[in-house]
């Protein structure tokens, strides 16, 4: 069996846009990421009420299949339960940090008896462009993030917020040591935990999201179709 192709990415700083054809090699999903702990209490709650088991600790790096990753502009999904969340994406590419934004699509009736298997049930979209994290680092709690549904034929703010909501970078790489010793590899992706959705948890025909840097006044974001397969049987 072949290897899945590479996604083909751009790397944009501030002096230049290169692409680039990567092969993710290992894709961390970190969980329960909140600085503010009422926050993060607000997004467990949230899942409770769908009947989520809340974390043994927080936070927690759930592994999922790199081949997950895309940046294909339509997902398949099987049944009506499933919904995304914008997270920031962080990549070890070739030994530096880059920055993007993904969503962590999610079966959320799976999630209720087994997140870890839950979260291996959907493709994860991402944004081909990313950053230098060097670039953004110092300004890291300015980002912004948002998200977008699309319900019943009417698009909706799904999530806001700042990145100052959630652990940084430097925090959630060194949790990562604590779990797996050789931390972000080249090759290896992580996605960094997101916000509590406005309205509650819900599917959408269509999502979107966005990483704003209001400093350097730039933005990346995708938006994707959901295509949803019928459950026989």
């Amino acid at each position: 069996m072949g290897k899945q192709a590479p996604l083909q990415l751009r790397l944009a700083s501030k002096k230049r846009e290169r692409p680039i054809a990567f092969q993710a090699q290992r894709l961390f999903i970190a969980g329960w990421t909140a600085r503010d702990k009422a926050a993060m209490q607000a997004h467990i709650d949230e899942l409770a009420a769908l009947g989520v088991t809340p974390p043994s600790k927080t936070p927690l790096f759930y592994r999922v299949a790199a081949s997950r990753l895309t940046t294909a502009e339509t997902i398949q999904v099987s049944g009506t339960a499933s919904s995304g969340e914008a997270e920031v994406v962080l990549a070890n590419i070739n030994g530096t940090l880059w920055v993007g934004v993904g969503s962590d699509h999610t079966d959320r009736e799976v999630e209720t008896y087994n997140i870890t298997v839950s979260k291996q049930m959907c493709d994860k979209p991402m944004a081909a462009t990313l950053w230098p994290l060097a670039e953004v680092e110092a300004h890291w709690d300015s980002l912004e993030l948002r998200s977008y549904a699309e319900i019943d034929g009417h698009r909706v703010l799904y999530q806001e917020g700042s990145l100052s909501a959630m652990l940084p970078p430097e925090d959630l790489l060194a949790r990562l040591k604590e779990e797996e010793p050789k931390g972000l590899q080249p090759g290896d992706m992580m996605m960094g935990g997101t916000l509590p959705a406005l309205g509650g948890v819900r599917a959408a025909s269509r999502f979107a999201f966005v990483l704003n840097d209001p400093v350097m006044d730039r933005g990346i974001g995708w938006d994707y179709a959901v295509e949803t397969l019928p459950v026989v049987g």
